[in-house]
C-alpha cells in the first residue's frame, strides 16, 4: 500500500482551485520521472476536488491511481485529496483527510490562503504517518470518467492544461498506453473484480 500525494485545495464551486498546500512521496519513481508524476499528481487532485461537490466523499479510480477526496466546503471552500495506490484501504484514506483539514484550518487562518509561501509541515509529516489499518467498509468506487462533465476526457484535459508540461503530457500517454496493453494481455488470466452496488466488473 502506498500514498503518492496529499494536498489540501481551495475548491469554489464556481472558479479553478488552487492548490494551498501539498506533498508527494515520488521514491518508487526514477529521477528523470518525478517532475513528470509531482505535475500529474496536482493536475489529478485539482480536478477531482473540482469535480467533488462541497460536503462529499468520493474515490475515483484512474488507470492504477485512486484520488480520495473530502470536499468539506464550508467558509473556507477546502477539500482534501489523497492519491494512493489501489489497495490502500478507504477508511484510513478518509481518516487522514479529515485530519488533514482539521490540522490545516487550525494553523493557517483563512486570510493567509492567497499568500504562496503558506507553510504547512504537516502535510508531509502526516502522509508518512503510519496508521493502523482499520476494517475497510465497502464503498462505491468511481472511475475517473464518472465524475467528469458530460462529453469531457480525462485525455482531453490533459492535452488542454497548462499546468502540464509537454513531458508529463506524454508520460501521462505513455504510462496509459502501457497499463491497456498489460491489461490486454493479462485478460485472460485474471479473475474480475464485481462492484456489489454497481453490478460492474473491474479488471
Amino acid at each position: 500500500m502506498k500514498v503518492f500525494s496529499i494536498s489540501v485545495i481551495q475548491a469554489p464551486p464556481s472558479r479553478k482551485s488552487t492548490v494551498l498546500s501539498s506533498a508527494n512521496d515520488l521514491s518508487s519513481y526514477s529521477f528523470y520521472q518525478k517532475g513528470s508524476v509531482g505535475e500529474f499528481m496536482i493536475f489529478f487532485s485539482k480536478t477531482v476536488a473540482e469535480r467533488t461537490a462541497q460536503g462529499q466523499w468520493q474515490s475515483i479510480q484512474e488507470n492504477n491511481y485512486t484520488a480520495h477526496v473530502y470536499n468539506r466546503g464550508g467558509a473556507e471552500q477546502l477539500a482534501g485529496v489523497i492519491i494512493t495506490d489501489q489497495e490502500y484501504p478507504v477508511r484510513p484514506a478518509f481518516s487522514l483527510l479529515s485530519k488533514l483539514l482539521d490540522d490545516f484550518t487550525a494553523k493557517i487562518p483563512q486570510s493567509s490562503f492567497s499568500d504562496p509561501s503558506i507553510s504547512f509541515p504537516d502535510a508531509d509529516t502526516i502522509m508518512r504517518v503510519q496508521q493502523e489499518l482499520d476494517e475497510t467498509q465497502i464503498v462505491l468506487y468511481k472511475t475517473i470518467e464518472s465524475v467528469l462533465q458530460r462529453g469531457e476526457k480525462l485525455d482531453n484535459l490533459v492535452d488542454k492544461s497548462t499546468a502540464l508540461s509537454a513531458q508529463s503530457k506524454l508520460f501521462w500517454k505513455t504510462t496509459k498506453k502501457n497499463l491497456v496493453d498489460f491489461a490486454d494481455n493479462d485478460h485472460h488470466g485474471r479473475d474480475p473484480v464485481r462492484d456489489n452496488a454497481t453490478g460492474r466488473h473491474f479488471l
